[in-house]
């Protein structure tokens, strides 16, 4: 059967090759037995390429959260303040979030030398926590990659919650806070002050695929020629 194949894209290679440019149009799926050929064909992923892709994926799952997060606490602010919005600030576990993070084959999380859960607990250097910090990709084994980068505090609307007790969050509603996370560390934050890390965890497989999906070239349809 893999012998089958293997002849039949041998004979739509030869086919396409014996045909002048101007002839390809007339192929009847042309456009798609290109674009298929072209996902077939075998591409040599430099280390520097995978670390590129692991930046990508990092980049896409961490801001798909924060946009996701921006929406949802807005919604629930208006409905039902601090009350309503309270169990929402968790973006990494948003259906949004964990549908691309299962796409990616990854895993994320935040993390916060002054955390509301203190399960997001870690001892984060001044250099992670600066808000100018870039993001940063690493391969600390041949089978995955790692990315983290700063979440910086740039909403307005999350004072409501980590800004200055007693002004940007309300007495009552910090009691509230605090009876639902007695531990809590995470106010007295600044617009532009980061609140802690994004941590992702790629698996390299996820990785190549995003690299061969974002750099495979895709033949534009061609107007016809009659």
């Amino acid at each position: 059967m893999r012998l089958s194949f293997y002849l039949l894209i041998l004979c739509l290679l030869g086919l396409l090759s014996a045909c002048r440019p101007d002839q390809i149009e007339h192929i009847k799926n042309g456009q798609e037995i290109a674009t298929t050929l072209e996902k077939m064909a075998v591409k040599r992923i430099l280390p520097a390429d995978l670390l590129k892709a692991a930046r990508w994926a990092g980049d896409s799952l961490t801001r798909t959260a924060d946009r996701e997060l921006r929406r949802v606490l807005a919604e629930k602010l208006q409905a039902g303040g601090v009350a309503a919005a309270l169990p929402y600030c968790r973006p990494e576990t948003f259906a949004v979030t964990d549908t691309l993070a299962r796409k990616l084959m990854a895993t994320a999380r935040r993390v916060s030398s002054r955390p509301r859960n203190p399960q997001n607990q870690a001892a984060l250097s001044a250099e992670e926590l600066s808000p100018e910090s870039e993001p940063l990709a690493r391969r600390p084994s041949a089978a995955e990659f790692t990315y983290q980068r700063p979440i910086v505090l740039d909403n307005a609307l999350c004072l409501r919650c980590h800004g200055q007790v007693g002004s940007e969050v309300a007495t009552a509603d910090y009691q509230l806070i605090k009876k639902q996370y007695p531990q809590d560390q995470a106010t007295g934050f600044r617009l532009g002050q980061a609140m802690g890390l994004w941590r992702v965890t790629i698996s390299r497989d996820g990785v190549a695929e995003l690299y061969t999906m974002r750099t495979r070239k895709v033949m534009k349809p061609r107007k016809p020629l009659f």
